[in-house]
């Protein structure tokens, strides 16, 4: 591919607009050194070194979209806590609206904090509800989508089976991107996994497949394949595009099957990564791009947030540096 028509691509992004609802989170890294054992039990003691606060979740999918030049509506359900707060001023900072955050004081926002010693996770503390909004919430949901539905061009569904993506809240968002012949993208979990029938690009990982279809998978092309035919058969999804971790990812569409290897960059931590597949792979669909190039570049995408430690946004210049190495 051509220098000049992967940078006509990756600045198609900048002339989109995407919707991101889902399961919205706060990551909280505590970062330190363990150089001793408590006297009181025998666990480590970090000496912490300094803290840091990013999105996470739905959050980092909006990011990453954000952050590679498209206009960014986020909706999703914090806690009318001081973590909401939190997020607020990280918002702010980043230059994401805030106008889709809707608060439920009877949860709380969900928030992850990871403790890490010389970047090795030492720990995570989870603060978070996983049942199910209200009624009433799940409304308020899809009247926030309902309102730009006719204005976007892609919708991210980003399920972390916290309580925000109800099956009938699904139903409900699909039936309105059907209306506005929208793409749906969906980064599913397990719970309500077979709920997004017929949307535009499914995109689990190995474990949550296998977990869906009770089977024991295997990491190989045949196997992958074989689970693949079995979900659609089940799903009736336009395309599944599958991450292998090390294997890299594997496209199903049509009935026909492409295998994309993993990048050789060196990583650090895979934390995010599919927040940033799942982002592009949105763009990708918004601005028309073929899936089989937009996977290439989402999986490049990816291989470049995992050189460093913790829920990162991918960053356009590292992005256009490994497409101009990797694509030509």
């Amino acid at each position: 591919m051509k220098p000049e028509t992967i940078e006509l691509l990756l600045n198609s992004f900048r002339t989109k607009r995407i919707a991101v609802i889902g399961d919205i989170m706060l990551d909280n890294y505590i970062f330190g050194h363990v150089s001793r054992i408590s006297p009181e039990y025998p666990v480590p003691v970090v000496d912490v070194t300094h803290e840091d606060h990013r999105l996470g979740g739905a959050a980092n999918v909006a990011l990453n979209t954000l952050c590679l030049g498209a206009e960014t509506l986020l909706i999703g359900i914090t806690g009318a806590d001081s973590n909401r707060e939190k997020l607020l001023e990280l918002f702010g900072r980043l230059g994401l609206s805030t106008d889709g955050l809707i608060a439920d004081p009877s949860r709380p926002t969900t928030c992850k904090t990871r403790i890490l010693s010389q970047n090795h996770h030492i720990t995570r503390v989870d603060f978070e509800s996983r049942a199910e909004i209200s009624a009433g919430i799940e409304q308020a949901v899809l009247s926030s989508f309902s309102s730009v539905a006719s204005s976007i061009d892609a919708v991210v569904l980003e399920d972390y089976n916290k309580g925000v993506l109800t099956e009938g809240l699904i139903r409900q968002i699909m039936c309105v991107a059907q209306k506005h012949a929208l793409p749906v993208l969906v980064d599913p979990k397990l719970r309500n996994f077979l709920a997004y029938s017929e949307c535009t690009i499914f995109k689990p990982n190995l474990s949550e497949i296998a977990a869906s279809l009770g089977i024991v998978l295997n990491n190989n092309d045949r196997e992958v394949e074989e689970a693949c035919i079995k979900l659609q058969e089940r799903l009736h999804a336009e395309a599944i595009v599958v991450t292998r971790s090390e294997k890299g990812m594997t496209i199903y569409k049509k009935g026909a099957f492409t295998h994309i290897g993993a990048t050789s960059f060196e990583v650090a931590d895979v934390s995010g990564a599919g927040d940033t597949v799942i982002g592009v792979l949105a763009l990708g669909a918004a601005a028309g791009i073929e899936l089989e190039t937009n996977a290439a570049i989402a999986n490049l995408a990816a291989g470049t947030v995992c050189q460093e430690v913790g829920a990162v946004p991918v960053k356009p210049e590292k992005l256009l540096k490994a497409c101009l190495e990797y694509l030509r």
